[in-house]
């Protein structure tokens, strides 16, 4: 295996892939869904978090939290007062700062506040407002300060917001779609085109052909799950291992593309079972969608393990211990694909 042969390879790649529809098309299909649902939904120009304080001393907090401007911020009289504020919305959440917090805080001892969230705020409040909290307090005692917040919710809780219900869906179109179908069907055409076989009769392999596609894969569907998370402002704050988990969720279907467009004579046969297998693919997004539908389903399907990490990093504040077991499930995935991929490419050439 030759890097240069294979970089050569792949600065094809990404010179011809622009003119290909199907690249346009994985870019422009995942931006469109997630534009419509936004716009629908309100999510794209949403308010700002909302903040309610009841202080039963005189804490700094309340004045640090009035001057931030990416959270709006209001000061409540009464716990009844702050808890209905919260049932009903007029907040996301509402916190109860003690009589003696900023003492505490100032001595550097452990500390707790009690919170109470609106059952259905949106999950990037759910980690914004909690992470400014945290924030201001450890400002406060001008250095890092352990604080327990112990939430209530309030109001509907089962009533998930559909912005939130559609995220799952809209990250498995962008990671499959340009992950699965640009590798494939660049695969197909060249077939087609007999440009396959023009390639393969120089000194690069096969195995240098299938690692140029598979990064050109790799990386636009890392960068579209990425987009799409941005656009819904459901990143989260663990950006690093949420980028790993995307690249081990891109490497999958790219593995199921790669194996597709070795074995798929067409397109068009290609596009069939993309929407017979839709189900295998979008299962676990269903399940997310839907939430009367038991969470366990959703493990049934393999790509329920690349996207059930980036839900709990994104909408959850997950964090490693969260993941871990799922990331290892996924890790052993792209595995056994690896061998299929092998099992493909040797038929393929025994066609060529």
């Amino acid at each position: 295996m030759n890097s240069r042969r294979i970089l050569v390879l792949l600065g094809k790649e990404f010179i011809h892939g622009p003119k290909n529809f199907m690249f346009i098309w994985a870019i422009v299909a995942p931006l469109a869904f997630t534009l419509v649902a936004t716009l629908a939904f309100g999510t794209l120009f949403s308010d700002k978090p909302k903040l309610g304080i009841l202080d039963e001393g005189d804490s700094q907090l309340v004045i640090m939290a009035m001057d931030i401007d990416s959270i709006t911020t209001r000061e409540y009289q009464d716990v009844i007062s702050l808890k209905q504020a919260t049932r009903s919305g007029a907040v996301d959440m509402g916190i109860v700062l003690p009589q003696n917090f900023d003492e505490i805080v100032a001595k550097k001892e452990a500390n707790t506040i009690e919170a109470y969230i609106w059952g259905e705020s949106l999950a990037k409040d759910r980690i914004i407002l909690p992470t400014t909290i945290a924030n201001l307090t450890r400002e406060l005692a001008d250095q890092e300060v352990p604080v327990e917040i112990i939430t209530v919710t309030l109001g509907d809780e089962a009533s998930i917001p559909w912005s939130e219900r559609l995220i799952p869906f809209l990250v498995l179109m962008g990671v499959f779609f340009s992950g699965l179908m640009l590798p494939s069907t660049s695969l197909i055409e060249e077939k087609q085109k007999k440009t396959f076989e023009a390639v393969v009769i120089t000194p690069a392999s096969i195995s240098e052909i299938f690692i140029a596609k598979a990064t050109m894969g790799i990386v636009l569907s890392v960068f579209m799950g990425i987009v799409i998370l941005l656009l819904n402002q459901a990143f989260g704050a663990n950006s690093l291992l949420l980028v790993a988990v995307l690249f081990l969720g891109a490497i999958m279907a790219v593995e199921l593309g790669l194996i597709c467009g070795a074995l798929i004579r067409d397109i068009t046969t290609l596009f069939t079972i993309w929407k017979s297998g839709g189900i295998l693919l979008f299962g676990p997004a269903i399940v997310y969608m839907f939430p009367q539908i038991p969470e366990w389903i959703g493990n049934i399907f393999p790509t329920y393990y690349a996207l059930q990490p980036v839900v709990e990093i994104s909408m959850r504040s997950g964090n490693w211990s969260n993941i871990s077991l799922n990331v290892f499930i996924l890790i052993a995935i792209d595995i056994i694909l690896l061998f299929f991929i092998m099992l493909a490419a040797r038929r393929l050439m025994q066609r060529t």
